[in-house]
């Protein structure tokens, strides 16, 4: 009786007939607060047919707790820097949730010394063992990170644009679930795009572009906008030193490689917003809602039509923005 209750939720909406539903996943920091979940979340995908995960402690555990899951998808687990390029080989999504959870009173930037590091050798190792992957990074802080992951790929030689994605999802789920809560509304059916970045006054929610159409008072839209952009914390406070966001990254970034993926997969009309390489604003990088495809970013969509507070909102954005960008830059000019 129980496994008839559960059928229904392993087959989610997005899964086509048509498809080819064999995309090879790795989870680089697959044992930790965000990788444990979204390795679950992956497993129990119909999209994907294998799962490698990887780590520097527990992965083997990790790996065989999720292969006994009754999901079509292979789980194996990979253990320290001698094992990554296996895990890596082959792959065509690789996700890096790996690295530090701020704690209470430390700011996405204080996590940079020791993320900045660890996703500097990550994607060296994806640019050596899967250059065609499409790279989503987690770990922030992400304003940093994805120029890290960028500069890293070109001394490579394998840089391509279309596939080196930010994942920011989560800001657009916290969106969508507080704009809800406001106006009575199904979180499942309100859609906000977030532009800009992904910390505090980067994080631009673009209230005048919802579906469905709402209003907001002024004084409302400003107190859920702060919200939004500080949701994070919200969370950090929450748990008292015990951790931060990663149930809700989990499903955010799973939500991400699943769009993803169906993209990959021939279906049309995927859009997901994601700090990319840009030129849609005065900035070397920014989020953007994009039409996904079998190679990554199909098309920008760009920032469309906006209303006055969500102008004054980029304007404000774009110094701390273009800071985050270049500490990153300078990080991978300056390895050894």
């Amino acid at each position: 009786y129980f496994s008839q209750l559960l059928r229904p939720v392993l087959v989610p909406q997005f899964l086509c007939a048509s498809f080819q539903n064999n995309a090879k996943v790795a989870v680089l920091g697959a044992s930790g607060g965000i990788g444990q979940p979204l390795a679950l979340l992956l497993k129990n995908s119909p999209l994907v047919s294998r799962l490698t995960l990887y780590d520097i402690a527990h992965t083997p555990g990790v790996a065989a707790d999720l292969s006994h899951i009754e999901t079509r998808a292979t789980v194996k687990g990979y253990l320290g820097p001698e094992q990554l390029p296996d895990c890596l080989k082959g792959c065509d999504v690789v996700v890096i949730p790996a690295g530090v959870p701020r704690k209470p009173g430390m700011t996405r930037d204080d996590l940079f010394n020791t993320n900045a590091s660890i996703v500097a050798t990550l994607t060296a190792a994806c640019a050596q063992h899967c250059p065609e992957a499409m790279i989503c990074v987690i770990s922030n802080p992400v304003n940093s990170t994805i120029p890290i992951a960028t500069e890293v790929f070109k001394k490579h030689g394998a840089y391509d644009p279309n596939k080196i994605f930010g994942v920011t999802t989560l800001d657009i789920v916290r969106a969508n679930t507080f704009i809800a809560e406001l106006k009575g509304l199904d979180p499942a059916r309100v859609n906000v795009p977030v532009i800009g970045g992904h910390a505090g006054k980067t994080i631009i929610p673009l209230i005048s572009q919802c579906t469905p159409k709402v209003d907001l008072p002024q004084d409302q839209l400003t107190a859920v906008t702060g919200r939004i952009q500080e949701a994070g914390t919200e969370v950090v406070k929450a748990k008292a030193g015990a951790g931060s966001a990663t149930l809700s990254m989990a499903y955010a970034g799973a939500r991400f490689v699943f769009s993803l993926v169906d993209a990959m997969n021939g279906k049309e009309g995927v859009v997901e917003c994601s700090f990319v390489k840009s030129q849609e604003a005065d900035c070397a990088y920014f989020s953007t809602p994009l039409l996904l495809g079998k190679k990554g970013i199909e098309k920008n969509l760009g920032i469309g039509k906006i209303s006055p507070f969500e102008e004054k909102m980029i304007a404000e954005a774009i110094p701390e923005l273009k800071a985050s960008i270049k500490k990153g830059e300078e990080f991978v000019k300056n390895m050894k």
